[in-house]
């Protein structure tokens, strides 16, 4: 799909966070940011700490939780593929409806556009009710506009509650 604008050599900066409550977590997650900034037309600009967070949904173990700012020269629909990609590479099977998960990879912003399609939508349509995606977000692209709303990430952050928000120390 075309995107008004964008040429595919273009560099462009998406965000994208990361999350997993099964198995070795810290271990999925690392792997899947290697894969990442390992992948032709990608490469990684930054990267947040670790969040321990409280899952949403049924009863589940806590999330780790985190985000990634990357550097792109490919499209969006393109860059949703490589995501869901590495999902299935580490056995994400999409069940249950905020059910635990191996990982989950979400494209939250890609530069400054909004798109709504039926497999894609930029910026991500929850990510500025969830503290789990602001916290990091915020520690990394403090000052990236959420192209929505005109706010900042930072300023994002503060309307939320993020007291089920707390920085992972490893094991």
């Amino acid at each position: 799909m075309h995107v008004t604008g964008y040429a595919e050599a273009e560099l462009r900066r998406s965000a994208v966070a990361l999350g997993s409550n099964m198995g070795d977590s810290q271990k999925t997650l690392e792997a899947a940011i290697q894969i990442l900034a390992q992948t032709p037309g990608i490469s990684l600009e930054a990267r947040s700490n670790w969040y321990q967070t409280k899952a949403v949904g049924p009863p589940q173990p806590d999330y780790l939780n985190g985000c990634v700012t990357l550097q792109v020269e490919i499209l969006p629909h393109q860059l949703l593929d490589i995501l869901l990609g590495i999902e299935q590479q580490f056995g994400r099977v999409r069940q249950e409806r905020w059910g635990p998960r191996i990982l989950d990879l979400d494209l939250l912003l890609f530069d400054d556009i909004i798109l709504d399609t039926p497999n894609l939508q930029i910026p991500h349509p929850r990510m500025r009710d969830r503290a789990f995606v602001l916290v990091p977000l915020a520690e990394i692209a403090p000052d990236w506009v959420e192209p929505v709303s005109g706010y900042v990430i930072k300023e994002l952050l503060k309307e939320v509650d993020c007291s089920d928000v707390h920085l992972w120390m490893g094991n």
